[in-house]
């Protein structure tokens, strides 16, 4: 399970994103929400989400307001990913996992929704033509199955197809 924490700002709502370390085993260097595997004392996605969040990058639950969660996404490496969507209040501190995440950041929700900013890519992947979807943020590459479970929120958000 991820956590989808929407933090809410003078100037909008923004994404929080964390950008994965280089040496990691699993999607090494990639942008991705805060989360991980379900564990046996996790009760459901939502502690899961809550703990890997907690875990990762030290946002305490007293910010954080579950809101719902959005289909399990299927990933092209096969795990099944449920998105636990939330609200984040100001005010929090982060302490980060420097093992797993290198950094924390934020993209407007409005960028992410302005469908001028969402691309397609495909590539070759295990013998199969795969596609999927991208966002360029400054200088950060959004891709796979963070931009994939971002479109899954925006069209259900907006209700496009």
């Amino acid at each position: 399970a991820v956590l989808v924490p929407l933090v809410e700002r003078l100037g909008g709502l923004q994404v929080l994103l964390t950008q994965r370390t280089d040496h990691l085993h699993d999607h090494a260097g990639q942008v991705s929400f805060p989360g991980g595997r379900r564990e046996h004392s996790d009760a459901s996605a939502v502690h899961t989400a809550l703990r890997e969040t907690r875990e990762e990058i030290g946002l305490a639950e007293d910010f954080i307001e579950i809101v719902g969660l959005l289909d399990d996404y299927e990933t092209g490496t096969g795990f099944r990913v449920t998105p636990v969507v939330s609200f984040v209040s100001e005010g929090f501190t982060l302490t980060l996992d420097h093992f797993e995440v290198a950094e924390v950041f934020e993209v407007p929700l409005d960028y992410l929704f302005d469908p001028a900013n969402h691309q397609t890519r495909s590539r070759e992947f295990a013998g199969r033509r795969r596609n999927y979807y991208v966002f360029e943020y400054q200088d950060r590459v959004i891709w796979r199955a963070t931009a994939g479970i971002l479109m899954t929120l925006y069209r259900r958000a907006t209700g496009v197809a």
